[in-house]
């Protein structure tokens, strides 16, 4: 596990743990929070945060499960090999949603970040995996003066028609959208693409929107049996020219 500092963020509904990872050398640097996969904390999200600390950005990590109480670290492969996603993830997943992590969660993390010394101005970025896609977007939608750029690699449900979808706080996003999908996603099939990226268009919204084509749901993820790590290092590449142009 990549080294971190571990604090406890009180929001309304609970204590969240939240990793902060820091480049090498002295600050400040940029901030970008990070919204987990539905696989929570584990030590290949570290792994992954680590493109981001290696291009000179704070993260904050939470744990975005704090509401279910304590759980067991997940092993994706092993998941998926006893068909436990129901048993397993699902519980987990039912704890928070697009707005409690977009909303409730983000405002700690905001006002954590503003107590610190060693970040650098107070515009931040956001990315999610997956489940966490549509957390970034709609973090961009509850902040807009605070988000300048959200990424999202293989969001899933990003224009669905539940209350709590993402493409519905389209209209207040201020910041720059790079939205990744992929081709083999039954999570954001070409129709919910269609429709996040119309409303975006409408609500002239800066965004890059791109269907990786032979990747599937989860594929930057390096303990996932479906890791692609050509379109992983392809999306890395795209989602920090964004961050390095609009925080840096």
């Amino acid at each position: 596990m990549a080294p971190h500092e571990t604090v406890s963020l009180t929001t309304t509904d609970g204590v969240m743990t939240t990793y902060v990872l820091t480049p090498e050398g002295k600050g400040p640097w940029p901030a970008v929070l990070y919204y987990m996969d539905a696989f929570a904390i584990r030590p290949a999200v570290f792994e992954m945060a680590k493109h981001l600390t290696d291009a000179d950005y704070l993260v904050l990590l939470p744990d975005l499960f704090y509401r279910h109480g304590p759980y067991e670290t997940l092993v994706p492969k092993d998941v998926f090999a006893r068909g436990a996603f129901a048993s397993d993830v699902a519980p987990l997943m039912a704890s928070t949603d697009n707005h409690k992590a977009g909303d409730t969660d983000t405002a700690a993390l905001l006002a954590y970040l503003d107590t610190r010394s060693d970040v650098k101005g107070d515009k931040v970025g956001t990315v999610g995996f997956c489940m966490g896609g549509g957390m970034a977007i709609s973090a961009a939608g509850f902040f807009p003066e605070r988000v300048a750029a959200a990424v999202t690699f293989h969001g899933g449900n990003l224009a669905s028609d539940k209350p709590v979808s993402p493409h519905l706080l389209v209209p207040k996003i201020k910041a720059e959208l790079l939205v990744l999908g992929a081709d083999n996603d039954h999570s954001y099939p070409p129709e919910m693409a269609e429709k996040l990226e119309a409303a975006l268009k409408e609500a002239g919204v800066r965004h890059i929107c791109k269907i990786y084509e032979g990747a599937a749901h989860g594929w930057t993820k390096p303990d996932f049996p479906i890791y692609n790590p050509e379109a992983t290092a392809r999306g890395w590449a795209e989602a920090l020219t964004l961050f390095d142009r609009t925080l840096k």
